[in-house]
Order: structure tokens, then sequence, then C-alpha cells
């Protein structure tokens, strides 16, 4: 990338971050901007201030708040809430495809890249605070079956589709694969980090972000951005029926005299959010029984506060 040195080796943990980022400039804003701005936050946390880590971390601050400039307009870079939703869409989207490929036994480059790339951006989304449950077991699958295809292909071998063997499976199997996938998985450029929590994402940047203590100093006291994204940001939300919440009974008013509206943690607000976007999705399909069971599940959650999940 134009005006960014290369990054020293010192901070090879975040050189897959940004590779994946140079991938996206031309395809996705969005994602180049996260995956550098979340190797800027894992830079910080570990440089040891030499003048080449110093050199390469402020070209990249610098990239970052001219990005952040041109894209003032853009939610999905200037709003916390939008990012993670559009962030979340698209590495589902990247691992819904690989676990298609892989299923249908077509394995290739563009499986093992599509689930390598989706490992990454769910690291990043960790920017926002702890995955879903969701999202943290695509996350750990994903950098799994990366590493699994491109070794078998490495190794001339076809590879099983699916999900790994069983515990007892996998430990007779391991005492054989085990240590060769490890070493393949550096070898292909996969690594297995998992970095603690970041501090949360700045507003600006400045060469006082080199000090990791003020950068977690200053992230800490930011307020939360308050803001009511659009129920589908990005246009598009895989939908699978079977991961919708089935719907229970309510005692909650839906009529038009029912005014009540609860005082709703994050939390929850986040989760209204989530049955909006299941409905939408479901429309997509022309299921329109789900699309109403989520949207009265949204509206119960929003008039009492309490999840009829």
């Amino acid at each position: 990338m134009s005006g960014i040195p290369d990054c020293p080796p010192s901070l090879k943990n975040i050189q897959h971050y940004l590779k994946t980022a140079a991938e996206h400039d031309a395809r996705d804003i969005v994602v180049a901007y996260w995956c550098r701005l979340y190797a800027l936050q894992l830079g910080l946390t570990v440089t040891k201030k030499t003048p080449e880590e110093t050199k390469m971390l402020m070209s990249l601050m610098n990239w970052l708040e001219e990005i952040k400039m041109t894209n003032k307009d853009n939610e999905a870079i200037t709003n916390e809430i939008a990012a993670l939703a559009h962030l979340e869409n698209y590495a589902l989207k990247l691992f819904l495809y690989a676990d298609k490929q892989d299923r249908e036994q077509n394995f290739g480059k563009n499986v093992v890249k599509a689930f390598y790339t989706a490992g990454m951006i769910y690291d990043v989304m960790t920017t926002f605070g702890e995955l879903t449950d969701e999202a943290t077991q695509n996350r750990k699958y994903a950098k799994w079956k990366a590493a699994y295809i491109h070794n078998c292909l490495k190794n001339g071998e076809t590879p099983i589709p699916g999900p790994k063997p069983t515990e007892d499976e996998e430990n007779s199997e391991n005492t054989t694969t085990g240590t060769n996938d490890a070493a393949d998985t550096q070898n292909m450029g996969f690594t297995n980090v998992t970095p603690g929590p970041l501090p949360t994402v700045p507003t600006s940047f400045s060469s006082s972000l080199l000090d990791p203590n003020a950068a977690i100093k200053a992230a800490s006291q930011l307020p939360p951005v308050p803001y009511t994204p659009d129920p589908n940001p990005g246009g598009f939300v895989p939908y699978d029926p079977s991961e919708q919440p089935q719907p229970t009974p309510s005692t909650a008013l839906y009529g038009d005299n029912s005014t009540t509206i609860a005082q709703l943690s994050p939390d929850q607000i986040a989760k209204a959010q989530k049955y909006c976007k299941w409905a939408s999705s479901a429309l997509n399909y022309d299921d329109i029984k789900t699309a109403i069971n989520n949207l009265k599940n949204a509206l119960e959650l929003l008039q009492t506060g309490r999840d009829p999940a």
C-alpha cells in the first residue's frame, strides 16, 4: 500500500491482517479499514518502539485518518455498530460459501482462502467486544478448516468434508497428524493468534498512541455512540430457516393502543436489531410467517424488555 512501509519482522503478528486489508482495498474499503485498525491496535500492544516499528505504525495511523475523513459519510467506517454489522455479514458470507464448497468436495485454494479470510475478519470483530457464541465457533472452525484443507492438498491427500471428527477420533489421529497440521499452518501464513481484549476504537489518531498505555486510556474514555442503524446494513443477511428463533407464547399487547416502551440495555437493543434483520431476511425468501414471528419478538422486547426467545 502506498505510503506505508513493509511490516518489520518484530510485528509479524499483524502481517496477516495487513495482507487481508490490502486484498480488500479495491473490493471493500470498510473491511480494509477495520483490518488495518485492528492491526494497529494489536501492534501498539507489542511494539518495542524501534524506528522501523514507529515509522510503520505512524504511516498506518495517517492512512486510517485519511480514509476516515474521505469516507465520513460511510457509517460502516464512522460508527461501530454499523461497522460490526458490515463485518459480521461479510465474514458470514465468506464462511457459508467456503462451507458449501467444502461439503460439496470442491476443494481448492479458493476454499482455503475463504475460510482463512473469514477467520481473520472474525478476529477483527473483537475490536468491538466479545464475539457471540456463533461467531466464536465460526472463527475456530474456519481457522481449523483452512489449515486442514491446505495440509491435505499439500500432502496429496483428499480432505474429508464437513466438521472435524469426534473427540475420540481426533485424539487418535493427532498422534500422527496433529504436529504436521500445526507446522503447516505457520508455513502457509495461517496463525493461531488469539489476542486479548483490545482498546475501543479511537475516533482520531495521533503520535501519542504509540504508547500502548496512552492508547488504552484514551480509548476507555470514549463515550458510546448513540445510533440506530438500518435493520439490514449492507443489504444482505444470509438466511437459514433452521437458525431462526422459535416463537413463544407472549402476553404482550400488540394492538394500536399499546404505547409501552421499556428501558433497554445495549445488549437488548442489539437483540431487537437482530430480530429485525432476521425478519428482513425471511421476507427475501417469502417466508412471511417467520418474518411476522421475528417482528413480534422485536416488538415484545422493545415494549417489555423481555426477550421472548
